[in-house]
């Protein structure tokens, strides 16, 4: 028997070729780190959020109004924000993450982007149902690479940022191992052997392991004691086997002491670029001179070329994995998405936002039907049927309409507000409606299911809410206050859903493409019309929140509502049309611009 069996590695690996033709090795993270990561940045969560209430409770002394909006505004950027904007803006690491030691990248091994890492948190309202986090876990577990649904879309995977400590390879016992002898492998499993050995560089990680613990079952027991995995073993035999013929070893025998002059030799220099890489990694490259950049592109290619020699060398395992992450980070660098400038996001928000609405139109143009159709059946029923609004509307509703014609005796409107409170109604209609507008995108995961019911179910309470109010002689009462702000919210919730849609379109019709592929290509284009449907409803609840709770005219209003139409013609027509023919350098799909039309 060996002194200690082979054990199979049941870790997942994903194989990444940088442009240098060198293969990186990510270990994908499990459940269970992704679980205790996301547990500490949840109570990370939980604390911020009570000292902001704490913190907001001495402005609340001072102004109500002022400290219930700050309170609003930093608490739905914090929900909605912790997770993407630490993943995007840190190298898609959170606190959580990087206490754990896992990190987002995307699956091509480039740096996480910014779009990216939104996109795959949007869609954690879906990872989190039916409970917590339960979709999102089965997903982790069952799929090969560890993903859940917001990686599928936006193409990422969390890797391991600390693998676990490698073992290092078994040193013969010189008191156990035997004096050498003649040879004791037949000369066919010698050059078996030896070309298996002078392959390993090119197999994957995968393949290396079953060709090992094969030749291990077939060659092991000619050489019971050797000790350690099956790789460990058949390199000791195969040195031992080279010394025990006559003349000089064939390629690829003895490795070790090639390994170990690559690593005296290279050491200082590894030990310089990773400074580099860590200060690119924490700076960026415009911390360096000019003259540093092609130095340090030109050492990156040549810790690159190290990494290929240390794997054809042999060398032990905790050098190669100091390589790896060293090319790891030096590829993140050098291969990362471009900076979110200003210049960069005003293009992105005054163009690309209005240019994939363009691009998905037949999708937007079903996503209004979806949403108005059910508005008119609503409307025709109520009308039709007027006892149903006691069983569809909501209390709050029903309450408004009943008060309807007193207060238009006395004088007031729909809703009214002080000039001071108006601001904080501003934020509180923005971020509910903002909320809205994500579940109702995320939904769309679901094949289009969740989407097409979010649409269908605010489309038909609206339509029925105004056909109540119309039974009691008050539509122009309702209109008056919903005619300001309703172009730009009710079609910005429609374009949420048309981003829903896109998804599950990729999903059930993805055409020439692979699934996963549509999918990351359908993600591209829903993160930027979700884009557009914020910036919409920005614009919405600042006019619900200051000027229809007002008691401006009906022309006043009039004047808004047409004027908001007509920004957002002019808005849309801005946009161009997204470069989708060309492959992403994030990643490397190639979109086609039928899946958006």
């Amino acid at each position: 028997m060996p002194a200690s069996t082979p054990q199979t590695d049941f870790r997942q690996h994903v194989l990444v070729e940088t442009p240098e033709h060198v293969t990186l090795d990510y270990e994908i993270a499990g459940l269970g780190s992704r679980a205790l990561a996301a547990i500490a940045d949840h109570l990370l969560l939980a604390c911020w959020m009570i000292a902001v209430a704490w913190g907001t409770s001495y402005l609340v002394h001072w102004s109500k109004g002022l400290g219930t909006l700050v309170y609003v505004a930093v608490i739905f950027v914090s929900v909605w924000g912790y997770f993407a904007l630490f993943e995007g803006l840190r190298g898609g690491q959170t606190p959580g993450k990087r206490w754990v030691g896992i990190r987002v990248v995307m699956d091509t091994g480039h740096p996480v982007t910014l779009p990216a890492a939104i996109l795959r948190n949007l869609l954690r309202v879906a990872d989190i149902l039916p409970g917590p986090y339960f979709v999102g876990a089965v997903m982790v577990g069952l799929h090969p690479k560890a993903r859940r649904l917001g990686d599928l879309v936006a193409g990422t995977i969390v890797v391991r940022d600390r693998p676990h400590e490698a073992r290092l390879p078994a040193a013969a016992n010189p008191s156990t191992r035997p004096a050498l002898g003649p040879p004791r492998l037949p000369e066919a499993d010698f050059r078996l052997l030896s070309a298996y050995h002078a392959r390993q560089a090119e197999l994957s990680t995968a393949a290396r392991l079953r060709l090992a613990n094969s030749l291990y079952a077939r060659l092991g027991r000619l050489a019971p004691e050797l000790g350690g995995t099956a790789e460990e073993i058949l390199e000791q035999l195969l040195e031992d086997e080279s010394d025990r013929r006559s003349g000089p070893r064939l390629p690829g025998a003895g490795r070790g002491d090639s390994a170990a002059r690559l690593i005296e030799q290279q050491r200082n220099r590894w030990n310089a670029f990773g400074q580099l890489a860590d200060r690119a990694s924490r700076q960026g490259l415009d911390s360096f001179a000019a003259n540093e950049l092609p130095a340090f592109a030109a050492s990156y290619r040549e810790v690159a070329a190290d990494l290929a020699r240390a794997r054809t060398y042999r060398a032990d395992p905790a050098t190669l994995i100091e390589l790896e992450r060293l090319v790891a980070a030096g590829h993140n660098v050098l291969y990362r998405d471009r900076r979110q400038t200003m210049r960069r996001i005003w293009q992105v928000i005054a163009r690309e936002f209005p240019a994939a609405v363009l691009q998905a139109r037949a999708t937007v143009l079903v996503a209004l039907l979806a949403f108005w159709l059910p508005a008119l059946s609503g409307y025709a029923l109520l009308r039709a049927r007027p006892a149903l609004g006691e069983e569809l509307l909501p209390e709050t509703m029903l309450s408004r309409a009943d008060a309807g014609a007193g207060r238009i005796k006395s004088g007031h409107g729909y809703y009214e507000a002080e000039v001071g409170e108006r601001p904080l109604m501003a934020a509180e209609i923005i971020t509910n409606n903002v909320q809205v507008a994500f579940v109702c995108f995320a939904g769309g995961i679901f094949f289009g299911v969740g989407a097409l019911l979010s649409l269908a179910f605010n489309g038909l309470m609206l339509g029925a809410s105004a056909g109540h109010f119309a039974n009691r002689g008050l539509l122009s009462y309702l209109g008056r206050f919903v005619i300001g702000h309703g172009v730009l919210e009710l079609n910005a919730i429609c374009l949420a859903g048309a981003a829903g849609f896109l998804l599950g379109r990729a999903l059930i019709a993805p055409g020439d493409l692979p699934r996963s592929d549509a999918l990351r290509v359908a993600g591209r284009i829903a993160i930027r019309i979700v884009g557009m449907t914020v910036v919409m409803l920005l614009a919405a609840g600042m006019i619900e929140g200051l000027v229809s709770p007002g008691d401006s005219s009906w022309s006043e209003r009039l004047i808004v509502s047409g004027s908001s139409g007509v920004l957002l013609v002019i808005y849309l027509l801005n946009g161009r049309p997204l470069p989708l023919e060309s492959a992403d350098p994030a990643t490397g799909v190639r979109a086609r611009s039928s899946l958006a039309s």
